[in-house]
């Protein structure tokens, strides 16, 4: 999933951020030093995690996309880091539970939270969330998601079939019975129009 929209959506959403949302930095770096001002957060993608395609024939595979957001705060004040904390939390959850970053996406979930690392300078606290989306197109004017779609796409159109029937019965006694004797009883055509 795109970053892009998840931190627009915190800037716009998240007013006691005051517009302190950046996109994947690494934990290590955040420990050490933190460029924005606290309170922050940072957006980063975690993984996906895939389904059996639900369809025998073609592919429709449901993926959820998981991220986290990392808070930053100050922890001079530990009562006070801590409340902000628990309001904090209820800001992503008012932006983020709920929107939808693309059309293709279902609404983002919550998957849990937990504090990653606490000194005397900062906390740092990751919310997990994710959406999920299918792979494999809904429509066929769609274009293709998978390599399975894109061999169907390279067929010639399907414009029409001739059926030419020659029936076990009545059978030629000649010939080998039973079986077809070679003598067509039926012969038919059909068109596709779209």
């Amino acid at each position: 999933m795109k970053i892009t929209p998840l931190v627009t959506q915190l800037r716009d959403h998240c007013p006691t951020l005051a517009g302190r949302v950046a996109a994947g930095i690494d934990l290590d770096t955040l420990q050490a030093s933190n460029p924005l001002q606290t309170p922050c957060a940072y957006v980063v993608p975690l993984a996906d995690l895939t389904s059996k395609s639900v369809a025998q024939n073609q592919t429709l595979q449901p993926i959820r996309d998981r991220f986290e957001v990392t808070l930053v705060l100050d922890t001079t004040d530990a009562t006070k880091a801590l409340d902000l904390l628990h309001d904090l939390r209820a800001e992503l959850w008012r932006a983020l539970v709920g929107f939808k970053p693309d059309s293709d996406y279902d609404a983002i979930a919550y998957d849990g939270g937990e504090r990653v690392s606490i000194n005397s300078n900062r906390v740092l606290y990751r919310l997990r969330f994710y959406a999920e989306f299918q792979l494999g197109r809904n429509l066929p004017g769609q274009p293709a998601e998978s390599w399975h779609e894109r061999e169907l796409d390279g067929l010639s159109s399907f414009t029409g079939v001739t059926v030419r029937l020659d029936a076990i019965d009545p059978a030629d006694p000649n010939l080998q019975r039973p079986g077809p004797d070679g003598r067509l009883e039926l012969t038919f055509s059909g068109d596709v129009t779209p």
